[in-house]
């Protein structure tokens, strides 16, 4: 006989396939994490990804109404306690265990509207933008390592938010020239995208250092069986934002940096390390 218990693994099992095929950078961090929290921060990837797949992707469909659907069907699914949409029901159990409510969720929603209606940023707009797309995103996987514990979340928030900050600012340095060419967007204020230079690169490069050295103090704090899965996905991405780091401005614009599987695998390596030896 079919149960809720099975239609709930079929919708975990789901999420993960989602994030072993849109990143195996996440999936080498949640694979370093205690097994009790890799499935919903698979959940809670699954849900962001689709969002932006919804304001990225969907370019032959009315972007708009899609994404008004998947808020209408993210508010019934945690009135309700249930969706046939797999990544969302897996989502709002997630939700609903770890205490992620409208607080974080309706500013990521807002981030994703933002995508379709601004296709470049002032200072304020992208700390909104920023905040709602990446920081809170933070705080939903907080909300999973802290387990309830809310004098922990509080403690951790403002690192967890640096961290989420960092990710994103990566991302965009990194997809400046396809963000630009592509979807028309240009995300960080006051930078002159087809004229991007060395002194406007050097300025978000040191926004971005500053948010890393922030977000470490945090990683340290985390409770044991999430510290180092987290510490793996900001090691990656430190990796990354130094090999671009070192870059010209050209290059960037020229070519989508990454980091190859060798690499990728001598940083995990590096980060077991560190981690044994208490020197992270």
């Amino acid at each position: 006989m079919n149960t809720v218990e099975l239609y709930n693994s079929v919708c975990t099992e789901l999420s993960s396939r989602v994030v072993q095929r849109y990143s195996t950078s996440f999936s080498i961090g949640i694979r370093a994490l205690h097994p009790r929290f890799r499935d919903p921060i698979k959940s809670i990837y699954a849900y962001v990804r689709f969002a932006d797949e919804i304001v990225d992707t969907f370019h032959a469909h009315n972007k708009r109404r899609l994404l008004d659907e998947f808020r209408s069907d993210t508010q019934r699914a945690m009135v309700d306690e249930i969706s046939l949409n797999p990544v969302l029901h897996s989502f709002q159990r997630v939700a609903h265990a770890y205490g992620i409510g409208p607080d974080l969720i309706d500013p990521f929603l807002d981030s994703m509207a933002m995508d379709l209606a601004q296709d470049s940023h002032d200072v304020e707009s992208f700390n909104t933008y920023i905040h709602g797309s990446a920081e809170v995103v933070g705080l939903m996987c907080l909300r999973v390592f802290c387990e309830g514990d809310g004098e922990k979340y509080e403690e951790l928030k403002p690192a967890a938010m640096r961290l989420g900050a960092a990710f994103q600012k990566v991302n965009f340095l990194r997809d400046i020239q396809d963000d630009h060419a592509a979807l028309g967007r240009t995300y960080f204020p006051e930078v002159d995208v087809p004229r991007l230079d060395e002194q406007a690169k050097h300025r978000t490069e040191l926004d971005m250092q500053a948010d890393f050295q922030a977000a470490l103090l945090g990683i340290k704090e985390l409770p044991i069986g999430s510290r180092f899965g987290v510490y793996v996905a900001y090691a990656y991405y430190l990796a990354l934002f130094r090999k671009i780091k070192g870059l010209s401005a050209q290059r960037i614009m020229s070519e989508r940096i990454r980091i190859g599987r060798r690499a990728k695998m001598r940083v995990f390596t590096t980060s077991l390390l560190r981690y044994q030896f208490n020197s992270l």
